[in-house]
Order: structure tokens, then sequence, then C-alpha cells
């Protein structure tokens, strides 16, 4: 049976009416991946055996996990030399709920080393490339996940989002991330880039997927401090609702300023007019913040990731190396120098910088206080509006290592989702379209619109996106050289 053209909820009701069985379904995207996966080299470890237990929520499907969630004795990278023959011994709070109610892992997919980049260029591993270009970036640092759902070799994928890292490789790579506000989830065995932003989620091909897994996902975990009070259900009744009449869309201007590529404009720009078809109030709000967003996430996020990095020794996680040394520090130094990639490294260094005790109170501090003026925009955004829309990113898929040489360049196309992750925010994006690139190759690659919705307010996001979702039907559409 082919489900190509079908989504995670339809797959599943096959399976409840007995129309398929979660066998045939294991073995379609295992064929699956066999015959497409050297193009896109997605999988670190693929799992050939299906758990076979009583039925639940998801069936058996099998599902792909990000190389960074814990897996009772399954390898665990986190696409680092450092980590790569570790094998944990207890399954991440997110994997267990999912297990629980029935996922089935297809295996371990392939990611930014510790997720620490913006392109999938930095894995100690491989790299991989947008199964809808021509060697083209699928966006980082879960690009790999991306381009897996999008080649559909999964179904959907689970992964962690800090500041860009699902949505911005989502929108490269034409499908559906959905972030939820932070501490939704459970950071519980997962492992650690900056806590303050980490958030673990995922992508699918549709809206009403992504609510699925959120269900099952969401809700308190003593084991993990900053971890949300409660479980959140999504309303069943959201499914119904047909137009938009009752929802005012704000367009933060700072959004649509310098740097925002003409195709991608064009395409944000026929989404507002597809809302107003909908019946949704448009409004202009004020962000004036952001223009501070990626310098302050450049401080926070480097501080974190060191403090995050320093378990990995050698003596307590990680390799150990071969050099000798005559004290401690130069066992780690040894160790560190010789196991970790360039962009950890690099990472670590802004962290000794800005947290040095000259520059703390200059840099880090002020970060930090520049943070708040960041949420306190959207408080005040949201004052006006139901939800902020705006592109995921300034450009459709540019090549592969056209930015890898130039950091700076590279991180700057962070600049319309680091907001909402520094404010916590839950958001989603879907599809809106194709934009030509603005190389010579002139290729046509997704566009994705960004939805934010105030913090814990995840059911109204599902709702308006569903809405679009099911005025478009963008998703319907699978890269060419991956349709049988």
């Amino acid at each position: 049976m082919n489900f190509k053209d079908l989504s995670l909820e339809q797959i599943i009701k096959l399976i409840e009416n007995k129309e398929t069985t979660k066998e045939e379904v294991f073995d379609y995207f295992q064929s699956r991946i066999n015959k497409y996966d050297d193009k896109i080299k997605s999988y670190n470890f693929i799992n050939k055996d299906w758990l076979n237990s009583e039925e639940w929520k998801l069936a058996w499907i099998p599902i792909a996990i990000k190389d960074i969630f814990c897996e009772k004795w399954v390898v665990t990278t986190c696409a680092s030399n450092m980590l790569r023959d570790f094998v944990p011994p207890y399954d991440s709070a997110v994997i267990e709920k999912l297990k629980k109610e029935g996922m089935s892992s297809l295996g371990k997919v392939n990611m930014d080393e510790f997720a620490m980049g913006s392109t999938s260029e930095s894995s100690a591993i491989n790299i991989t490339t947008n199964p809808w270009g021509t060697d083209r970036i699928p966006g980082g640092s879960s690009g790999w996940s991306a381009a897996c759902v999008a080649a559909w070799l999964a179904p959907a994928a689970l992964w962690t989002d800090t500041g860009w890292s699902i949505r911005q490789p989502a929108s490269m790579c034409g499908i559906v991330w959905f972030k939820p506000s932070y501490g939704r989830n459970s950071r519980y065995g997962t492992m650690a880039m900056a806590s303050s932003l980490d958030c673990p989620w995922t992508l699918t091909k549709t809206v009403k997927d992504s609510a699925i897994l959120y269900n099952i996902m969401n809700g308190h975990d003593e084991r993990e401090s900053t971890s949300i009070p409660g479980k959140d259900i999504i309303d069943d009744k959201i499914w119904e609702t047909k137009d938009l009449k009752w929802v005012k869309i704000g367009i933060p201007k700072e959004y649509f300023e310098e740097g925002l590529d003409e195709g991608v404009k064009a395409r944000i720009d026929e989404a507002v007019e597809k809302m107003k078809e909908l019946w949704a109030e448009i409004k202009e709000v004020s962000l004036p913040m952001t223009k501070y967003a990626i310098a302050t996430y450049y401080i926070i996020m480097p501080a974190e990731v060191s403090t995050n990095l320093s378990r990995y020794d050698g003596i307590r996680f990680g390799h150990n190396s071969d050099k000798p040394y005559s004290s401690t520090d130069e066992l780690f130094m040894n160790n560190r120098e010789e196991w970790f990639g360039d962009e950890a490294k690099r990472r670590i260094v802004l962290w000794s910088y800005v947290l040095s005790a000259w520059y703390y109170d200059a840099y880090f501090k002020k970060a930090t206080q520049v943070r708040t003026l960041i949420i306190e925009d959207f408080k005040k955004a949201f004052e006006d509006v139901d939800a902020i829309i705006s592109p995921v990113a300034p450009t459709v898929a540019w090549k592969t290592g056209e930015k890898i040489d130039d950091p700076v360049k590279m991180y700057l196309s962070d600049a319309y989702t680091i907001p909402a992750s520094l404010a916590g925010l839950p958001g989603i994006s879907v599809p809106c379209g194709f934009a030509e690139s603005a190389d010579s190759e002139k290729e046509l690659m997704p566009v994705w619109l960004q939805i934010l919705t105030p913090r814990l307010e995840e059911q109204k996001l599902f709702e308006i996106a569903n809405v679009y979702e099911q005025a478009t039907k963008f998703w319907e559409k699978i890269p060419e050289g991956f349709e049988d």
C-alpha cells in the first residue's frame, strides 16, 4: 500500500479500521529509507524491528527521532565524535510518553553537532541536502529531520528547537513545524544545548498531526525544574472551524524591512490576502526590540551551551584522548580539542568571553535585561491582536557551503525566529507557496508562514493554522524524485 499522500492522522485511521497493518506501515517507511536515504543522508541509525504491543493512540506508527533524545540501549551521539559510542540506560521523558501511546522508533536522525548550526553542515557524521533543490541546505540544526519528513522517509519526526532549529529547516524543506510554549514539554533525558531556550517538539506534514503528538507529549514532569504544571489537551471542536472571523492578526513592521527576499515577501503578502479572504482582521504591530534579538541570543545561548558542554570532558562523558598529559586541565583540553567540532568550540569561546569577570555585566547581564524587554514587546503586541504572522526565514534555502565560512552571515538568517524563542512563545508554520532562489539557478523552493500566539495559547495557534492550511492545501505536495 502507498502511504505517500496521507497524513499521520490518516495512517492511524487506516490501521484502526484494519485497512492496513502496523507491520505494513513500518515496512513501507523502511523500504523508502532504503531507496532514498542515500540521496539525503538523514539517518545515523535505522531501527529494523517494530515494537509489538497492544494498540494505543499512535497505533505503532513509526517516527524518526533526533539523535539528541536518549533512547534506552540505543546509541545516541548528538552527531558528535565526543559521544559516538554513548548508549543511554533510560528513555527521555518525551520518548517515554510516545512509547506508552504506541510509537515505534524508526531510528536516529542526524543533526548539527550538539544541535549547533544553521545549515546542517556541522555534523561530525555527514551533511545532508534539501530534497526540494539541487545541492541546497535543508536548514539547521534539525535539517536532517526536516529533509527526512519532506522526502516521506517518516510520517513525523521528534526534534528540539532552541532558536530556529525546527522552524528554519521546516520552512526550507516544506513541512509543518510546531513549537509549544517553553516548559510545556519536559526536557528530561534530552541532551541540553541552551537550557532556558531548548524545547522538544515535532515536524509533521499537517497541523493536526502536530496536535496529535502535542496531546501525548505535553504535561508536567517532576524530574524537570522548568516543566509547567498540568496537562493541555486540544479540543477536537477546533478542527471544524472554517474561517478566521474571530481573529485579529498582527503583522510586525520590523519583520518586513531590510533583508527580506522579494520572492519570500510576495508569498507572505499572498498569505495575508488569503487570511483576509477568510475574514481575519489584519493589523500592523510593532516589536521595536527585534533589532536586538540576534545579539541577545548570541550572548545568552553560547553562555548556556558552554555550561552544558562542560560535562563532556572525557571522564564523566565522552571520549578520552591518547595524547600525553601532565595535569587534569591538560587532559580536559586534549579531550575537548580532539573531539569537539568547530561550531562547538566557537560557541564555547564566545561564552568564555561574555561570562568572564571583566565582561559579565557589560554583556551577559545586559542580554538578560534585553530579553525581558523582548518579552514585554510581545505582551504589548498581544494586547491588540490574537496572533502574529511573519516569514520564517528571509530567503529560501541557499546552496550547500555558501555561508559556512561566514558564521555571522549565517546567524543573521535566524532573525524572525529568535525573538519568539527568547520570549518562550508557542509557534507553528504552514506552507504558503514557493519562491525562486536568488542564485542563477532560480530553483523554486518552499516558503513557510510563521504564526505565533501568546504563551500557553496553543489551542488558538492550532485553530488559526488549520483554517489557513485547509484553505490552501500546500501540504499535499512532495519533492520531485521522491513520489513513488
